[in-house]
């Protein structure tokens, strides 16, 4: 398992080098699928997009959740609707996650994919950084780097990001690629909208993304090509703006290829993480509780820490082993 995940994220490594290159003019970026083939690997395309006159796909290993972004002259590549891209891959652990996702779309709140591995030891750690005039929780990644430095390493952590904290935290964005580089942490960024607006007075079935005016195409798409121009590779998860969304929504954002993650435990709401929880906690400045809630959970687990009896898990390989399937052929 872990052999598994670490060779993971040393592909991962080498395709988040190559994305260093920041896409600084990217053109014509628009949802796009169908199947491409470079021997021996099949992937999905979900999005197509041009930069500084050439053409890019954003593509998705199906099999594992891995993303990269490259040219899209390297590949065998055929065009296909979404829903004849979700039959011919129909097996894989990628669309039983959305199939997932979209069975689970009916509550207000919490919506998706809610925990990952019952039977691991540990927990996959979800961060996310919502809008705030307040600066980065870095105290989050010294403590996880410190605890984990001797029996994993990176240590994978997931960060929900919207475009409003990229453009006001470049400093902290560019510390969190920095620790990236220097192979202490390896970051899943989650797509969290590009505005995560949100209304004290409103209920919230009219809240969040779901208030009236929003713009999905926007606040999905314009994301992604934040991340991009920042050096960052997407994932094809999607954590909902207060963890609301109604079923149209949910399908919605499955609709651009992407699965949306909740959580089984908020640690600032008091919910208590589990084996295989996948835990929120928020880094922006705006929630001191979870964050110390957090560094106290990692102080509990010092000696299974030590002992490799209580790990952090790479969200990716949560949801695609316990959507993996029985057959390695996707058709």
């Amino acid at each position: 398992m872990k052999q598994l995940c670490l060779f993971i994220l040393l592909i991962g490594s080498t395709i988040i080098a190559k994305a260093q290159t920041n896409y600084l003019n990217i053109s014509n970026y628009k949802v796009y699928y169908g199947w491409a083939h470079h021997f021996p690997q099949d992937w999905m395309i979900i999005r197509q997009f041009e930069n500084s006159g050439k053409s890019y796909l954003f593509l998705v290993n199906p099999q594992t959740l891995e993303t990269k972004i490259d040219e899209a002259g390297f590949y065998e590549v055929k065009s296909m609707t979404y829903a004849v891209a979700r039959a011919y891959f129909r097996n894989t652990p990628y669309i039983k996650a959305i199939d997932r996702a979209e069975k689970q779309s009916k509550n207000i709140q919490d919506a998706g994919i809610e925990s990952g591995l019952p039977k691991e030891t540990g927990i996959s750690l979800t961060a996310d950084l919502c809008p705030s005039h307040r600066p980065l929780d870095r105290v989050i990644f010294t403590d996880i780097y410190q605890q984990f430095q001797k029996v994993e390493t990176p240590v994978p952590v997931a960060l929900s990001i919207t475009g409003v904290w990229m453009r006001q935290h470049q400093n902290d964005l560019q510390w969190l690629k920095q620790l990236q580089k220097e192979h202490e942490i390896y970051i899943t960024w989650i797509n969290h909208s590009y505005n995560h607006r949100v209304s004290a007075k409103l209920p919230l079935k009219e809240n969040f993304l779901l208030e009236a005016g929003t713009d999905i195409n926007y606040e999905v798409l314009e994301t992604e090509k934040a991340m991009l121009k920042n050096g960052l590779l997407p994932s094809i998860f999607f954590r909902f703006p207060g963890l609301v969304s109604d079923q149209q929504l949910v399908y919605k954002i499955t609709n651009f290829g992407l699965i949306p993650i909740g959580t089984d435990a908020w640690l600032a709401k008091g919910q208590a993480s589990q084996p295989g929880s996948i835990v929120l906690i928020h880094a922006n400045g705006n929630e001191p509780v979870g964050v110390n809630d957090f560094i106290n959970l990692l102080k509990s687990k010092t000696q299974s820490i030590a002992k490799k009896q209580w790990l952090l898990y790479d969200l990716r390989e949560s949801v695609d082993e316990e959507f993996e399937s029985d057959s390695s052929k996707v058709h």
